[in-house]
């Protein structure tokens, strides 16, 4: 006669990795890189800003005290978003455009330059108690709307009418705004963003290649006239543009030269004294170059690496087809930014004056990025808690 036994082993203490804002060993990773960047980042927005701040009558810590806020709210944000179960913003996608919309069109508007000033020729914050960007807010609108649009859209995408042209009528709205301001390097990220991540749900590649020659001629006037006319001539040929339109690149270019292996030192560097523009938010990574050199550099390569790699990992684990397109938008965000961040740092690419993530000064940009790793890490803890499928028994 056989006895069942009852397991009476005491239960397991849950690891750190199963508990609070985690799941499996995905979410530690980013949670790690995402707070070693943001200290890498203020400790060198002080070093970069603190000039600037005194030149303009300022604390030297006047910048990276308001960033410091930021981060702060930024964690909070990134902590709401880990916890809230990551089906939600499904329900939030259309609200969450429509908002954001709203405020774009709101500042497009004649009257209202009493909360949307024109600053450096460009009417991009709002002003309501607080300075907030909303073309940055309109990254994460279009990725979250994006995936829950495609999500209802898989029999239809071999169909142009029917498939693509929904998110077309959407993205051209969230876009004119946003060139109207203008910035057309923020337009073109919003736009890469949509795209990528239909692309990836099973939008025709043909269908994206008729749309680029259909609107190649807008392209090209928004491209030929102005400032940006100016900054392609100086990206061809930057040797006889150093003075014009290409100083910005040729400085950066210096501060990079001057950083060899180790960098000249941490607050050695002289770029940043009137010589490097924007050395704080747009030009950070030549300012990280020149004072800690290649190591440094090559050491903010790794991180951001690792979290793109882990963040397409959650997608291809992620439990069904919205959390994966959600995981490969919040991905596709951190990894355009930074490349499109140091490709211009380095000359490869035209002056873009987007912010490097976690690292550049700018809070919206900050909140976004902090909201997208905590999507990432939402659908790392939705994977950890789905069942395996079980083997079939005998």
């Amino acid at each position: 006669m056989s006895i069942a036994h009852t397991d009476v082993s005491p239960p397991r203490t849950p690891e750190f990795a199963e508990t609070g804002l985690t799941g499996g060993w995905e979410p530690t990773v980013l949670l790690g890189a995402t707070l070693a960047l943001v200290a890498f980042g203020l400790v060198n927005l002080h070093s970069a800003s603190a000039f600037l701040a005194e030149r303009q009558g300022l604390p030297d810590t006047f910048y990276v005290f308001r960033q410091a806020v930021g981060v702060g709210v930024g964690l909070m944000v990134l902590g709401v978003t880990a916890r809230m179960p990551y089906g939600w913003w499904g329900a939030l996608a259309w609200p969450l455009v429509a908002a954001i919309w709203a405020a774009l069109v709101f500042m497009a508007l004649p009257w209202t330059h009493a909360w949307a000033p024109e600053i450096n020729g460009a009417r991009r914050w709002l002003n309501v108690g607080v300075t907030l960007q909303p073309s940055e807010f309109a990254k994460l609108a279009v990725i979250v709307w994006t995936a829950h649009l495609a999500v209802k859209k898989q029999g239809a995408f071999r169909s142009l009418s029917r498939g693509l042209l929904p998110f077309l009528l959407i993205w051209g709205a969230l876009l004119l705004p946003i060139l109207l301001q203008p910035d057309l390097s923020t337009a073109f990220v919003v736009g890469m963003l949509g795209a990528l991540t239909v692309f990836v749900a099973g939008a025709r590649i043909g269908h994206f290649a008729f749309l680029a020659v259909v609107l190649s001629p807008l392209m090209l006037a928004q491209l030929g006239s102005g400032f940006r006319q100016d900054r392609l001539m100086a990206f061809q040929d930057l040797s006889a543009h150093t003075g014009a339109a290409g100083y910005q690149v040729h400085q950066s270019l210096i501060a990079l030269g001057s950083g060899g292996l180790a960098g000249v030192g941490f607050g050695e560097g002289r770029q940043k004294f009137g010589f490097l523009p924007e050395p704080h938010n747009d030009f950070i990574f030549s300012m990280i170059g020149e004072e800690w050199g290649l190591m440094g550099v090559a050491s903010l390569l790794v991180l951001y690496f690792v979290m793109v790699v882990v963040g397409f990992r959650i997608a291809r684990r992620a439990p069904d087809l919205f959390g994966q397109l959600l995981a490969i938008g919040a991905s596709n965000l951190i990894a355009l930014h930074a490349v499109l961040h140091m490709g211009v740092g380095l000359g490869v690419l035209p002056p873009t004056g987007l912010s490097l993530p976690l690292v550049s000064y700018g809070r919206s940009n900050l909140l976004v990025v902090m909201a997208a790793v905590g999507i990432l890490m939402a659908v790392a803890r939705a994977t950890a808690a789905t069942p395996p499928p079980r083997e079939a028994t005998r």
